[in-house]
């Protein structure tokens, strides 16, 4: 299939989180399937840095960013403010003979300018929320607003939905049905995200990241993704302020880019007379982010509102035992037993943090099932067939 996929940043803009990481291990894996495949994006690189290439081959994905007019607003609101993006699309789907136009988050400006025209030409269109979709998951308000002024309109676009989880489908059915536009359960398709599990087959070796953060030689628990409130870091750290009794050598380790959190956070650390034993690394990309999933011994996230995250199937990937709460949508986890999801409150995660750093026996159990889980049912192989077919499913539903 001639693929185009509609997102408002793409690689290497990895500061904006698990959908640019998705979205751009799912279209290496279509190339790699044998689609051809186009990615029309930003130049939004971080909130203060932009991408210059306009144009690029990355891992036989062919991408094409048009200018982002403010980048604060992409920071601060999530809200781009892209230019000619209708052109663009429009330029390639017809210069390319795209059959399915795949838009990636509902509530954005890219989708309200490319879905009229795939409209138009005839191309069917889906769309993954990636775990956007709830009110209550942050930016409440704008959601709100998004939905009176532009849900309609937009949404009678779509052709179908990609969902990532069963709870997702029905946030897709919720959203849908209060701004009225009908959306039958054939029209939704449910596929997860996916790992290359060849990324994670060689981890470097982490001592020397182990001395570079002072890490010492204790059990080590990772957070891996953004510095914001709905990520449950604020939860995270008291609880493992009350684990140092148990295993005094553990250390917290957060990676991540922050997203207006941080200071809250430090403040924590020293309120708990913790600051020799949590470390915050900033964002981690390549070999330094192996090196962190190479040290750690537990990974948490006691997130709310999570799509599939993709920090989970990395650290599942590298055979580690993951902490996770019920807005993670994994609970596969727990009948794979490689992980344990408890409720979002500080003790609950402390009760679930002691024996994983006390029983290093355990967590070998646990990590040894870990990559199995990831090797069955979430390698991007996987994931692209079942997309494959979802997606013909949808444009036959569709009629074209």
């Amino acid at each position: 299939m001639n693929l185009l996929h509609i997102i408002p940043y793409y690689a290497p803009a990895w500061a904006y989180g698990g959908v640019v990481r998705a979205v751009t291990d799912l279209t290496r894996a279509q190339a790699a399937a044998g689609h051809t495949v186009h990615v029309l994006t930003t130049d939004a690189l971080s909130p203060a840095e932009r991408i210059t290439a306009e144009t690029d081959l990355i891992d036989g994905v062919h991408v094409m960013r048009v200018r982002n007019r403010n980048n604060w607003l992409r920071g601060k609101l999530n809200l781009s403010t892209p230019i000619r993006m209708g052109t663009a699309a429009q330029r390639l789907i017809e210069q390319h003979n795209i059959d399915l136009v795949h838009c990636h988050e509902v509530r954005t400006v890219e989708n309200l300018r490319v879905t009229p025209v795939a409209q138009r030409l005839g191309v069917p269109v889906v769309v993954s929320p990636h775990g956007t979709l709830p009110y209550g998951t942050g930016r409440t308000g704008i959601k709100q607003v998004w939905d009176r002024v532009f849900g309609r309109r937009l949404l009678v676009r779509f052709d179908g939905v990609i969902a990532l989880t069963a709870n997702e489908a029905a946030d897709a059915r919720a959203i849908w049905s209060g701004c009225g536009v009908p959306l039958a359960d054939e029209q939704i398709g449910l596929v997860p995200n996916g790992v290359h599990l060849d990324d994670f087959a060689a981890l470097p070796d982490g001592d020397p990241f182990r001395a570079q953060w002072q890490l010492g030689e204790g059990p080590v628990v990772l957070f891996l993704g953004r510095l914001h409130q709905r990520k449950g870091l604020h939860l995270l750290i008291p609880a493992f302020a009350q684990v140092v009794s148990h295993a005094p050598d553990a250390r917290l380790l957060i990676v991540g880019p922050d997203e207006g959190m941080l200071a809250t956070l430090q403040v924590q650390v020293r309120e708990f007379e913790l600051a020799e034993r949590v470390v915050f690394t900033g964002l981690l990309t390549g070999d330094d982010k192996l090196a962190a999933l190479a040290v750690a011994d537990v990974f948490a996230l006691p997130a709310v509102g999570e799509g599939f995250s993709m920090a989970v199937l990395e650290a599942l990937a590298c055979g580690l035992p993951v902490l996770l709460t019920p807005g993670c949508n994994f609970p596969e986890v727990v009948e794979a037993g490689v992980g344990v999801v408890v409720e979002r409150t500080v003790d609950a995660l402390r009760d679930a943090l002691v024996p994983l750093l006390t029983d290093a026996d355990r967590r070998a159990r646990m990590g040894r099932l870990a990559r199995g889980l990831v090797a069955a049912r979430y390698t991007w192989p996987q994931v692209v067939a079942q997309m494959d077919a979802t997606y013909t499913a949808i444009t036959e539903l569709a009629g074209k």
